[in-house]
């Protein structure tokens, strides 16, 4: 198999502006596949590259790890992928197979695990190596930067949501509507919840009851609490807030048996008071996005149920203006580059 050559936004240091480069693709080693990207989402997480927020990334690397494409070439012992299959890449680049966690099957805690546009060059690119055991196969009826945020944004949201525990019926609050909170929206309502939208501002109002909630609480103008608790309180509290003291008054919003699952990542720690947690055997934990095959359920669901996510389009030669979109805040919602392949 040739190496290809093709186009790459990489970054060179920690805190360093994404630069075009021409670059070489080698044939995949054992256990990879080469794949040509159609598209690949701009993800925050991106930033932990730009900015050099993780211990031990290695420059220069290229971000990226919502990637949608088709495989170009395949290395040794890849038997289930073939050439010509379109598929995807998220956050979770991998698993050792051979650790404890590996050998429980809780891939996505592996010890040894990579990080897609991390531990290896990622999607903002013509081509990506990447482990075939992280990969999902994209269904027929799903477009590629439609597929390409589901592989990190739409795991994450689907994923943490159906290990929760919580029955058809029950009330489910998603906290704020963005990238990721206006997949979980419609990922809670499609799933036969009862849902709860919770964001800053009235004006968001139509935009939730459009994704599927049931109801829009205000937290501008409402206590988000204690409405949840005159509904009866919320067995299950998906988190996307980065706001640490709105994370820490959701708790109280909770049901007796409920749990918070935290998914956007304050920059600060937040207060949790352990009375109410006591009290009503409530719970509040993290949640990481998934692997291949939980990426892959989350396509097959988007499909079945007609979810989508909201997206901006860019070419990949507008990567570095495309950061700063998804920087911003002010897309709506996930940013996608796309390669013209």
């Amino acid at each position: 198999m040739p190496s290809v050559m093709g186009r790459a936004f990489q970054v060179s240091a920690a805190g360093g502006e994404l630069e075009l480069v021409e670059r070489e693709f080698p044939a995949p080693g054992v256990g990879q596949v080469r794949m040509r990207v159609e598209a690949c989402g701009v993800c925050h997480g991106d930033a932990v590259v730009r900015f050099g927020h993780f211990p031990g990334i290695v420059y220069p690397r290229v971000p990226g790890h919502e990637v949608a494409g088709v495989i170009d070439a395949v290395g040794p012992q890849t038997a289930m992928f073939k050439v010509g299959q379109r598929v995807g890449l998220g956050w979770h680049g991998g698993h050792c197979g051979f650790c404890s966690q590996c050998r429980r099957g809780d891939f996505i805690m592996c010890d040894n695990a990579q990080i897609s546009g991390l531990s290896f060059d990622g999607g903002y690119a013509d081509y990506v190596i990447a482990p075939a055991n992280a990969l999902a196969l994209i269904p027929d009826e799903l477009s590629d930067v439609d597929a390409a945020p589901l592989m990190c944004a739409g795991v994450t949201m689907f994923n943490s949501l159906r290990h929760a525990g919580a029955l058809a019926g029950d009330l489910v609050a998603v906290l704020g509507i963005g990238g990721l909170g206006h997949l979980g929206v419609q990922f809670a309502a499609k799933s036969g919840y009862h849902t709860i939208a919770v964001a800053r501002g009235a004006e968001k109002g139509p935009l939730a009851k459009q994704l599927g909630a049931h109801r829009y609480i205000d937290s501008t103008t409402e206590n988000v609490a204690a409405e949840l608790q005159k509904l009866g309180g919320a067995a299950v509290i998906l988190s996307t807030l980065t706001d640490a003291s709105a994370l820490s008054a959701a708790v109280h919003g909770l049901a007796r048996n409920g749990k918070l699952i935290v998914l956007g990542v304050p920059e600060q720690t937040f207060d949790l008071h352990a009375v109410p947690l006591v009290q009503g055997h409530r719970t509040v934990k993290g949640w990481p996005s998934g692997t291949g095959m939980d990426s892959e359920d989350t396509l097959r669901f988007s499909v079945l149920q007609g979810i989508k996510p909201q997206i901006e389009v860019y070419p990949l030669e507008k990567a570095p203006e495309a950061f700063e979109r998804m920087m911003s805040g002010k897309a709506r919602f996930r940013v996608v580059l796309t390669t013209g392949a």
